[in-house]
């Protein structure tokens, strides 16, 4: 029973603290985005923990921990250590979807090239208005967060919504990098967007759903492997699935 209840705790605690600082966006309370902030992701990673999740997913939402902290500083060099910090949980999000085994079908090559299409478009826009020294890791940086949304299709509608969500929630982030019109409190924007796709990542690959297609773009049983190659050498039960400088920076004052 504590099992049960020790997730669902940690899930109303993210709740609450994700509803704070969104709301302290909305209205301008810079001192309570910056306090809430750094704590959202640890919840999300110790609810992945009690549920008996897979260790690069606890690994990925650590490191867009660290980003998220690192972008409230500022400054271009302290800017690449938290795209770099995110960038890292974007290879633990791929290294998961590798469990799935080898990708195949026409359904997965028409999303690798709607999602490459995307990328390449994005770019081509940003490009102009980067400054000199960003634009290579903003292009490599992007490609790798194409990559992880693309793969995320692969592990079930949860993590397939969170990977497109993620990927807009840095295109805002992108736009206001290049001066693109924005929504009013653009980033309340961002980041509602990132925590969605964040909580629908860890939902969905705290156990996955529908398995993708195996090689061949045959159906499988999560590529061929099992369920067991999400959870790692020692399976633990639980409850089934219920279920980038400035615009992030700009949430401090």
């Amino acid at each position: 029973m504590r099992r049960l209840r020790t997730p669902r705790a940690l899930l109303i605690a993210f709740a609450a603290v994700a509803v704070v600082h969104l709301c302290a966006l909305a209205v301008g309370v810079p001192a309570l985005v910056q306090v809430t902030k750094p704590v959202l992701m640890p919840l999300l990673a110790a609810r992945v923990v009690a549920r008996g999740g897979p260790r690069p997913l606890v690994a990925a939402l650590l490191f867009g921990c660290g980003g998220d902290t690192l972008l409230q500083i500022g400054g271009d060099t302290v800017f690449l250590l938290g795209m770099g910090s995110f960038a890292a949980g974007h290879v633990c999000y791929l290294a998961l979807f590798a469990r799935l085994g080898a990708a195949g079908g026409a359904r997965t090559y028409a999303l690798a090239g709607a999602y490459g299409v995307a990328w390449l478009g994005v770019v081509l826009v940003l490009w102009p208005d980067l400054e000199a020294g960003l634009r290579v890791p903003v292009a490599c940086y992007s490609l790798l967060l194409t990559a992880m949304a693309c793969g995320a299709t692969r592990a079930g509608v949860r993590a397939g919504a969170g990977g497109a969500l993620f990927l807009l929630s840095d295109t805002l982030i992108a736009g206001g990098i290049a001066e693109w019109p924005q929504a009013p409190v653009p980033q309340f924007w961002i980041m509602l967007t990132y925590l969605a796709a964040q909580y629908l990542l860890a939902e969905g690959l705290s156990r996955p759903g529908p398995p993708g297609p195996a090689p061949g773009g045959k159906p499988g049983r999560e590529g061929g492997r099992g369920r067991a190659a999400w959870r790692g050498p020692a399976p633990v039960a639980h409850r089934p699935d219920q279920s980038w400088t400035a615009s992030r920076a700009s949430t401090m004052p």
